[in-house]
Formats: structure tokens, C-alpha cells, sequence
């Protein structure tokens, strides 16, 4: 027993400082409202004595047993069924009496108080409840001998803003990993779609081919706009993307992600959320397995909103540029992301860890994406963010220590993010108005261009073409590529496309696109006659401008299939050469009949097909791996009829996003496509990790030969 208050003396004393606090605070505010009678203090520090006690008897028990109740309440039926508690101790203890909305409000009020006192306190909640309480509840799983793996993934951090973290203590205890040898390092190159729902798509189900984009039109589906956060969507894309066998496969759990990873257990899942019922699983007890984390989950919220308020105060006042408007709603998502999705991450993963039923685990934290969308990328606000990320990585890597099942943490990033100016900032148009600049008055066009908000859920429809038309416009096209299709085999056989490409007549000249190629069969004797009939519908077309980060995606969708370079030229002169030449556009990507795949800045040409620069190499800033990305993507089949990606500064590292965004990730170039893999040293990695997909290989190799060794 001397041992035991030796060992916990400091615990001991603060408990007791604490609930001298909290009954001090309760009796005080209880005396100015009604429904509740407390006589005295003495009276207050019994009432509150017998609640804590039976909480920590009962409450694992009676939560386990209302857990739906609580699930679907959100966790407000916790304050009713304290309520209940208290009414129980009114009827055995008469001088304590409670009733009406009391027996909600006063549960609620205690809890903030207790919630309060525990942050100003800095009590750690884990090592109290869950060790010495929750964790006599969870039966450890069997299969406790066997390793297991948990994926931390910290959504939007770059490989070098997380070196800068490390330096400025910001995480201090991710450097303990580093520092004690037991981590190494590394970090690896996304695809040219550098977002959440290619990336998880890759490292999770190890195939994310066909997201060329966070949103994109699929005209073959009555021009649908799938958006990566829809739940349709989301569910559509993980089918599409699954084969059974992804990261999460063998007795996986999923916990705040976009992707499954065809995980067994389930929760915050976007793809899983089919119907309102996927939404309850019992992995909910571990978070509402005390009374109070509701309450602590309000009081963090309520504090991210006023931390949120303070920043936009200080970005005014000091200037702090670029900024963006945050609007109302953002003081909401912002908290719902670093909060609330947040703290319910920690405390499923932490009973996770106690129940030691998973043999992998992947979480996804994102806080730090959303604040650095708006703030920036290096912004005090952000790192403010990484601190508290830091301090989840403990606060689990501690339940690790404590449990009874080896688990190694792995942590890692999606992709990364540039900062730099909105496009609209940069340049004062918008890459809508862009687009419309050079289309006729009378186009009708579609955008979406505001705040890539990764985490929540949208809706979009978008008109379909009438059957009528469809066929009539299927005609016209199949007539248009046919007389490509001979210009392009007859220009082959006369080996003179090169001269073509070499002189860049063909893609530079302002003639209307028909008497360009007439030229051509004329002056190098073709032998094809180009009929004068229209190869685009005469009724108005709509126009579908998407933006994903600094990367644009530009559809048609009164025309069928992806539109060629020829037919967009006969339909909008000088669109694509205009866009190519705009100071704030790196390049852009349009598949010519004649020529294949072109990527075109100002007067310079890459084609694609053959690897051929006419020019200067303007794609060399973008990185080693970038043409390859382009391939990849110029093979997918949503591909846009205009790919456009906005200059980079490598200079500076910015790039301009198209939506309203100043920290952005989407396309290519500078930080966006660097994020990291903090792994244990005894993994093997002998090379550059370049591709989600190659992410999910390198995992997978490494989890299979510790089972196997097993």
C-alpha cells in the first residue's frame, strides 16, 4: 500500500485538488438555477463523490448496453442517463434533490466543468480511466502473439513542412521515433492526382487508376460529376477500385478514412456509409465508454472556434499574405475535422489497442489539411495543428505500451500541399472566366471551382444530353474522325508528321482548323478532300470547368468521348492556345487525331506519344517523374478534353490554385506531390517509392513477410 501512494502521489494529489475544484465550481454555479437543490458544499462533494463512483463501476457496463441510444444521439444521451444516475442518488439521498430539464442540463454542466478542469489540469484521461477502468472491460483478443500494424496517416503534410516540425518542436514526439533508431524516414512522390481519393485509393486498395481528379465528368454516364466525397460516389469508386485484397484485408480496421482497404471493422468510413444503419458499429463504445468525452470533444470544439477567430484577427491585422475569405461554415468544418473527427480517431483506436482484435489499423487525421487549406501550409495555426496530431500519435503509442498486443505505428501522409496565392489572387480572373473568355457569348458553362472541401459530402447533377442528339452528335463525330483518321495514315505514310511537329505550323496557326488541314493535304499531296460540313453540333454546348487544386479539367459535354485537339480547335478557335500562352498556366494537356497527345506551354510542345520537345523543356520543373504521370493519366478514361496544371514558381515553390484555396494539392509541382512514410527500421526499402500504388506494394511486402515469419 506505502508503494502504491509512493508510486502515485502526484496523481493522487491532483485528483483530489481536481475534484475539490469541480465540486467548488458545481456548488457555486448550481446555486443560481433552478431544478436542482444542493444545501451545502458537503452536500455537493457526497452528490458528486457517488456519481464519479458509480460512473466508474456502471458506466462501461450502461453505455455498452444504450450504446445505439448514444450512437444516434450523438452522444448527448450520455447526459440523460447521468441524469437518470443522479435521480437515483436524490431518491437515496434525500438532502439532494433533481428534476425537470435538470436531469440533462446539470450532467451537461458537470461534465464541461470536469472537461475543463482536466484540460487547464492537463490530467491525462487515458492513463486514468482507460487504464485503470476501461480496459478491465475489454477482453483481449486470442491472437495476441501475433504483431499487428496501425497506420497513422496525417492528411496534406509535406515531406519538408514535416522536417520543419520536427526542427521547431512542433512534434516532439514523432522526433522521439526518429531519434531512438526504432523509425526511419523517407519520403515519396504522388501521382499527377496529388489528393486524398487517389492517393487512399492507391496506398489502401493498391489501385487508383481512373481519378484523374478529386472531381471529374464521366459524359459515357449522362455527364455525371463524380466527386470523390460524395457517399455515392465514394461507395461507386471503392467497387470500382476493390478486389478484396487491399491493406486492410486481413482482420482490418478502418477508422476516419475516404477508402475501406476492404476492411472487416468500419467506422467514419465514407465508402462504407451505404444506409443509416452502417453509420453505428459497436467500435463506438470504446469512445463513449466515459461519460465525460462528449463534453471534453464540446469544450476542445468551442476552443478551435475561438482559436480560428484569433487567427483570421492576427492575419488582418498583421497583413499575413495570401489570404483567403473564411466564411461562417468554416468555423465548423474546421473544428469538425480537428476536433471532433479528431478525438473520435484517438479513442476507437485506443480501444482497438486494448482489445487487440485487429491486425491492422489505418487512421486518418485531417486536421492539418483543412486548417492548412486556409491558413497556409507553414502558418503558426497549422503547426498549432501538428502539435495536437503529435500528441494523438502519444497518446496511442502509450495504449500500445500498455497493451497486451505488440503493435508497430507507421505514419505517413497522402500527398503533400503547395502554398501560394489563389489563381484569381495571381492573376484577377478566374480560370472559368478563363475558359469563357474564349468561347462564344452564347456557351453555357458549369464550374466548380470553390473550396476543395476533402472531408464533408457534396451533390452535383448536371443536365444529359437527350438521346436524339446523343445519336445525331455520334454521327457527326465518327464522321470527323474519319476524315482524321486518313489524314493522320495518309501524313504517316508520307513521313511527314515530323516536319509537322518540327515547324509547329499545324498547332500554331489562327486559320480555322479545316483549312489548316486542307493546307496540309494540299502541300504534302494527301489525297484527302475535306468536306465543309460542321464537325460540332450547332446547338449551344455546355462546358464543365472543374478545379483540383492548381489542377483544371476542362469537359464539353454536348460531344460524346474526349474531344480532340482538332475538333475543339473547329469548335472554340484559339481556346487552347490562348490558355497555353496565359501567364498563370504552366500547360496543358489536349490528344490530337494527327499528332497524339500534345502538352502545350506558350510556344513550346511536348509530344507525348513519341517523347519529342519542340522548344524549350518546360515540364522539367515539375519533377523527373512527370511525363510518366502524364502518360499515366492520358490513359485514363475521364480523362478531360483540356488537362490544364497552373505555372509553378519553383523559385518560391507556389503554384496558383484554381479554387479559393492558399495552401492546395491536386496537380503537380512543389510540395503537393512530397509526402512522407515514417516506417519501422526494420523494414527494407531499397528505392524511391514513387506512386500510390507503389506505396500499397511496399506495405503489403512488408506486413506478408512478418506474418509469414509468424
Amino acid at each position: 500500500m506505502y508503494d502504491f501512494f509512493r508510486e502515485n502521489f502526484t496523481r493522487i494529489i491532483k485528483t483530489l485538488i481536481f475534484l475539490f475544484l469541480e465540486v467548488l465550481i458545481f456548488f457555486i454555479i448550481t446555486q443560481t438555477i433552478g431544478g436542482i437543490n444542493l444545501p451545502d458544499f458537503t452536500t455537493a462533494l457526497i452528490v458528486i463523490s457517488l456519481l464519479s463512483i458509480i460512473n466508474a463501476v456502471l458506466w462501461p457496463v450502461l453505455s455498452y448496453i444504450s450504446l445505439k441510444f448514444i450512437v444516434f444521439t450523438l452522444g448527448f444521451g450520455t447526459f440523460l442517463l447521468d441524469g437518470i444516475i443522479l435521480y437515483v442518488i436524490s431518491i437515496i439521498f434525500p438532502a439532494f434533490s433533481i428534476e425537470g430539464i435538470s436531469l440533462f442540463s446539470i450532467p451537461l454542466l458537470l461534465g464541461l466543468i470536469n472537461s475543463i478542469i482536466s484540460l487547464i489540469m492537463d490530467i491525462d484521461e487515458d492513463s486514468t480511466y482507460y487504464r485503470y477502468v476501461l480496459r478491465r472491460q475489454i477482453q483481449p483478443n486470442k491472437n495476441i502473439d501475433k504483431e499487428g500494424f496501425i497506420f497513422l496517416e496525417i492528411d496534406g503534410l509535406a515531406y519538408d513542412v514535416l522536417i520543419e516540425a520536427l526542427n521547431n518542436g512542433s512534434m516532439p514526439y514523432l522526433k522521439r521515433f526518429l531519434d531512438d533508431g526504432s523509425h526511419k524516414l523517407t519520403k515519396w512522390q504522388t501521382d499527377l492526382s496529388s489528393q486524398t481519393s487517389s492517393s487512399q485509393a492507391g496506398i489502401l486498395h493498391g489501385n487508383n487508376s481512373n481519378i484523374p481528379a478529386f472531381r471529374w465528368v464521366e459524359k459515357e454516364n449522362d455527364n455525371k460529376i463524380v466527386s470523390s466525397n460524395t457517399l455515392s460516389d465514394a461507395i461507386s469508386i471503392e467497387r470500382r477500385i476493390s478486389d478484396g485484397d487491399g491493406l486492410l484485408s486481413n482482420v482490418g480496421a478502418s477508422r476516419s478514412n475516404l477508402f475501406s482497404g476492404d476492411a472487416e471493422d468500419c467506422l467514419l468510413t465514407y465508402s462504407k456509409l451505404t444506409k443509416l444503419s452502417d453509420f453505428y458499429t459497436k467500435t463506438w463504445y470504446y469512445l463513449y465508454s466515459s461519460p465525460y468525452i462528449i463534453t471534453r470533444i464540446l469544450v476542445l470544439f468551442m476552443a478551435d472556434m475561438f482559436l480560428e477567430l484569433l487567427s483570421r484577427v492576427e492575419h488582418t491585422v498583421r497583413d499575413i499574405r495570401p489570404r483567403i475569405k473564411r466564411g461562417f461554415y468554416y468555423f465548423v468544418s474546421r473544428s469538425g475535422a480537428n476536433i471532433v473527427m479528431r478525438e473520435a480517431t484517438t479513442y476507437t483506436l485506443i480501444g482497438d489497442v486494448y482489445a487487440g482484435r485487429f491486425n491492422t489499423m489505418y487512421a486518418t487525421y485531417m486536421g492539418y489539411d483543412e486548417i492548412a487549406h486556409h491558413s497556409g501550409i507553414r502558418d503558426k495555426d497549422s503547426f498549432h495543428a501538428l502539435r495536437q496530431v503529435d500528441t494523438q500519435i502519444k497518446r496511442v503509442h502509450r495504449a500500445v505500451l500498455d497493451s497486451k498486443r505488440k503493435y508497430n505505428i507507421i505514419v505517413l501522409s497522402d500527398h503533400g500541399q503547395s502554398n501560394g496565392p489563389t489563381f484569381k489572387q495571381k492573376y484577377g480572373v478566374s480560370l472559368n472566366d478563363l475558359v469563357s473568355s474564349y468561347l462564344p457569348d452564347n456557351i453555357t458553362i458549369h464550374s466548380i471551382l470553390y473550396s476543395n472541401q476533402d472531408h464533408f459530402g457534396e451533390n452535383f447533377t448536371i443536365r444529359p444530353i437527350a438521346r436524339e442528339n446523343r445519336e445525331k452528335l455520334q454521327e457527326k463525330i465518327s464522321h470527323a474522325r474519319e476524315i482524321f483518321g486518313n489524314a493522320k495514315e495518309n501524313a504517316s505514310n508520307k513521313k511527314i508528321v515530323k516536319e509537322i511537329k518540327e515547324k509547329r505550323d499545324y498547332i500554331k496557326e489562327k486559320d480555322p482548323i479545316l483549312d489548316r488541314l486542307q493546307k496540309l493535304s494540299d502541300k504534302y499531296d494527301i489525297g484527302v478532300d475535306l468536306v465543309s460540313e460542321e464537325l460540332v453540333k450547332d446547338e449551344t454546348p455546355q462546358t464543365i470547368v472543374l478545379a483540383s487544386g492548381n489542377l483544371g479539367l476542362i469537359y464539353f459535354t454536348d460531344w460524346p468521348g474526349r474531344l480532340t485537339y482538332e475538333q475543339m480547335e473547329d469548335a472554340f478557335p484559339g481556346l487552347i492556345n490562348g490558355l497555353a500562352n496565359h501567364e498563370g498556366i504552366g500547360f496543358v494537356m489536349v490528344k490530337s487525331e494527327i499528332l497524339g497527345t500534345m502538352v502545350l506551354s506558350d510556344n513550346d510542345v511536348y509530344y507525348l506519344d513519341d517523347d519529342k520537345i519542340v522548344g524549350s523543356n518546360f515540364l522539367e520543373k515539375y519533377g523527373e517523374h512527370v511525363v510518366d504521370h502524364l502518360k499515366r493519366t492520358d490513359n485514363f478514361d475521364h480523362v478531360p478534353d483540356i488537362l490544364v496544371n497552373s505555372e509553378y514558381d519553383s523559385s518560391n515553390g507556389e503554384v496558383y490554385a484554381f479554387e479559393e484555396l492558399i495552401g492546395s494539392h491536386g496537380g503537380i509541382g512543389g510540395t503537393q506531390q512530397e509526402p512522407f512514410i515514417l516506417y519501422p527500421s526494420w523494414w527494407v526499402l531499397d528505392e524511391e517509392i514513387v506512386g500510390a500504388e507503389n506505396v500499397h506494394k511496399f506495405f503489403k511486402k512488408e506486413l506478408l513477410k512478418c506474418w509469414d515469419d509468424d
